[in-house]
């Protein structure tokens, strides 16, 4: 395997998340067991097999890479990758490929798909996304990925195996759905981008911002630019049910150990230990 990009992984109950994201320089995350990804800042090679990809806003730093990702599946014979992002993204970014497929004299096959707050999108029988508001300085929409289990209606639970079939096949439902919010995707945003989904802090993952972590930068300053401070995470702390809260995305000013020192200083119990730092 080729290693040309960094990547952090950690295991939590079954999945696995791996990517890297720091301010202004790339950011990228995947979930291989749920066959998904979330921004296109750069591309590891190793990410190139996951087909379906969600993209929070058009910086940069989350989206360069679309034009590589694609041309490396052609190139790889795959499958065209599914892609979804904001609304206001799709013609500039259909117009961005030609313009590539021009110079690179080769063709740029994907599935560009419009998004906005409140769609659900299918992913398989098993899995759901649904999209939401998120704040930043330009337009952006964060992503929760939900597991869907049906279940026995419980008037029905007293019926035979051939009762419920006969039911089935009159049209009648049988069964109730419940959705378990499995990993959130935040991308960058002040912290309006959690309040208004409350399945962020109820997914078992949560991938979050959290760009601004010392005292000296004022967080009103930086929800003007569209990004969290740890004082946000401190404020909220009692919401978040999450079994694990990645905080990402951290500032070009602060050294790992400046990271660490800060949050250790200020949040000492790690949000009870769930709080990882992705540095």
């Amino acid at each position: 395997m080729i290693h040309n990009l960094p990547v952090k992984t950690i295991e939590h109950n079954g999945l696995t998340i791996e990517g890297y994201s720091r301010a202004a320089v790339q950011t990228y995350w995947r979930v291989p067991e749920l066959k998904v990804g979330f921004d296109l800042g750069a591309q590891p090679w190793s990410f190139m097999g996951t087909p379906t990809w969600f993209v929070s806003h058009a910086h940069m730093d989350h989206l360069v890479a679309l034009p590589v990702y694609v041309a490396r599946r052609r190139m790889m014979k795959m499958e065209p990758p599914t892609i979804y992002l904001s609304e206001h993204i799709v013609e500039p970014m259909q117009r961005i490929l030609r313009l590539f497929s021009r110079l690179d004299r080769g063709r740029l096959p994907c599935e560009l798909v419009p998004t906005a707050p409140g769609d659900e999108i299918e992913l398989s029988r098993e899995l759901v996304a649904t999209v939401s508001e998120t704040r930043h300085s330009v337009p952006s929409l964060g992503y929760v990925v939900w597991e869907r289990r049906r279940k026995l209606k419980p008037e029905l639970q007293e019926l035979s195996g051939e009762q419920i079939r006969d039911l089935r096949l009159s049209g009648q439902e049988v069964t109730n759905e419940t959705r378990i919010p499995q990993v959130a995707y935040l991308g960058d945003s002040t912290p309006e981008g959690l309040d208004l989904c409350p399945a962020m802090y109820e997914a078992r993952v949560l991938i979050m911002e959290m760009t601004f972590v010392a005292p000296r930068h004022r967080k009103e300053r930086i929800h003007k630019f569209g990004h969290m401070h740890l004082d946000d995470l401190i404020e909220r702390r009692d919401r978040f049910a999450n079994e694990l809260v990645i905080a990402s995305h951290f500032s070009t000013r602060y050294h790992a150990s400046q990271i660490r020192h800060h949050v250790a200083k200020t949040l000492p119990d790690m949000l009870d230990g769930r709080l990882h730092l992705w540095i």
